[in-house]
């Protein structure tokens, strides 16, 4: 059968895995460059959540350069279903932080800089942004992945 692109083990999938830990680092260093993100539980939320992306896109994107260099596929059935399993379950909850932060940041700004300066809500909307960003990688790499199961 002919690879498909951006399951495991292709270069599709290495850019798709390092696209989604430089987009969740983004999003970690525009929530984090201000202290008072502590005092919300949603950005709170969303650190964690990407603080649990970044490792394992970049542990995935090793696993994908040794199969692209070593022009070996890894196609196991049982390991490609902890793989699937564990991309839909950080999807849905990069979805759930990124949409919490920009929720709240949205909020913040409509209270009129009362609670946080332009500034600063900027940032939180950027970096919810990053992290829509890097949920809609995952996604693609989850669906990519969930295609090539059967055929494994």
């Amino acid at each position: 059968m002919d690879e498909l692109p951006g399951a495991l083990g292709t270069s599709a999938s290495l850019a798709l895995r390092l696209g989604q830990a430089v987009f969740a680092v983004a999003s970690l260093l525009f929530m984090c460059l201000d202290i008072e993100f502590y005092s919300y539980t949603a950005f709170c939320f969303l650190v964690t959540i990407m603080g649990l992306v970044i490792p394992w896109s970049l542990t995935l994107a090793m696993v994908d350069a040794f199969s692209v260099f070593m022009k070996r596929p890894t196609h196991q059935s049982s390991l490609l279903s902890m793989i699937i399993v564990g991309d839909w379950i950080l999807s849905f909850l990069s979805l759930a932080a990124s949409s919490s932060t920009a929720s709240v940041s949205d909020l913040l700004i409509a209270s009129n800089g009362s609670f946080c300066t332009a500034n600063i809500c900027t940032r939180y909307q950027l970096s919810a942004a990053m992290a829509f960003l890097s949920w809609f990688l995952s996604l693609a790499s989850s669906l990519f992945n969930l295609w090539l199961l059967p055929t494994s």
